[in-house]
């Protein structure tokens, strides 16, 4: 409660520099006044559709809807979240919400985030899939990068690398930062995240593992990043370290878990993360895979052509991956 508490109060002190703002901005509606802070729904499940490269911001509502809000003026971006743009976009809506139309059904949905300066993952973050890994349970997180080229919706296809002959699976829990963040204390932790997504954490295992250098390598090729359905703000999951996390590769279950055995928490991430490097709004951080990837089974399992993922987290819906194979008209 008390950190409910602390944000609300930050709400609302900031709504008042808000609502000034606004009513400049609002010359066409003098006599309007702007919405009660205390009367916002707070609770938005962010979305971007439209083909790729030529995404616009949107809305999935409670009843499943989905609304196209690209006349806030803004993507999900940096700049978007840095400025207490979530704030802002509640506030625009609870004025021209019922003027937006529609999102066309069977839109392509983008990730719900444009593309972050960068992709932050922690690396065996369940006790069971270091164990299934082979490797130690780490004392202390483990960080490596994905690029940011890998991002792509939740439901496009996952390219097979070119020479490929071992890409993974990883269902993960993701969250997005907020607002800027370096040497964070733990207690203020929680204050740095905007929200949760859905993150399928693809890997190369050939070439993270046997080719030497860092992890890096086998997380970063095209479309190893799909994100989404959307992101959920913090007010949405009421606790995101007991949600249930799940994956099926052709319909078989492959992984089935829970967010309450990660090994490090989220705000140990936001806090440990930020010692090392700036956070910044927009950022994603991934949280780890539980156990069940292929590289754990015996024999090992990978995908190939045709094979089609789909993964889901409790309240942030699931996502739907086609294996496909690399094609040389990717080459530049």
């Amino acid at each position: 409660m008390r950190l409910s508490i602390g944000w609300w109060v930050y709400k609302i002190n900031v709504t008042g520099w808000v609502v000034a703002y606004e009513i400049k901005k609002w010359p066409f509606l003098p006599d309007r006044v702007p919405p009660n802070p205390l009367q916002i729904n707070k609770q938005m499940k962010l979305i971007r559709f439209g083909t790729i490269g030529h995404e616009q911001p949107g809305l999935q509502l409670a009843d499943g809807r989905r609304i196209d809000v690209r006349d806030f003026g803004e993507d999900y971006n940096e700049n978007f979240f840095a400025n207490d743009g979530l704030l802002r976009l509640q506030h625009w809506l609870s004025v021209h919400q019922s003027a937006c139309p529609e999102v066309p059904p069977g839109s392509r949905l983008g990730s719900c985030i444009a593309r972050p300066s960068k992709i932050i993952c922690i690396g065996l973050n369940y006790a069971k899939h270091a164990q299934e890994s082979g490797m130690a349970i780490p004392t202390e997180p483990i960080l490596f990068f994905k690029s940011t080229t890998a991002l792509c919706g939740p439901d496009d296809p996952v390219i097979i690398p070119k020479g490929s002959e071992k890409t993974d699976w990883e269902v993960e829990l993701a969250f997005v930062i907020g607002k800027q963040a370096s040497y964070v204390s733990l207690e203020n932790a929680w204050d740095y995240v905007a929200g949760y997504t859905l993150h399928n954490d693809y890997s190369e295992r050939a070439f993270q593992l046997e080719r030497g250098g860092q992890w890096v390598k086998g997380k970063s090729c095209d479309t190893f990043a799909p994100l989404g359905p959307f992101m959920a703000t913090k007010d949405e999951i009421g606790d995101p370290h007991n949600l249930r996390l799940w994956l099926h590769v052709n319909g078989e279950k492959m992984q089935d878990s829970n967010t309450s055995d990660l090994i490090f928490d989220i705000p140990t991430l936001v806090s440990y993360v930020s010692q090392f490097m700036t956070l910044l709004p927009g950022d994603v951080v991934s949280t780890g895979t539980p156990f069940g990837v292929g590289l754990g089974l015996k024999p090992a399992r990978y995908l190939k052509v045709g094979d089609v993922v789909e993964l889901g987290i409790d309240g942030l819906g699931s996502s739907r991956q086609e294996a496909v194979a690399y094609s040389n008209d990717r080459e530049s």
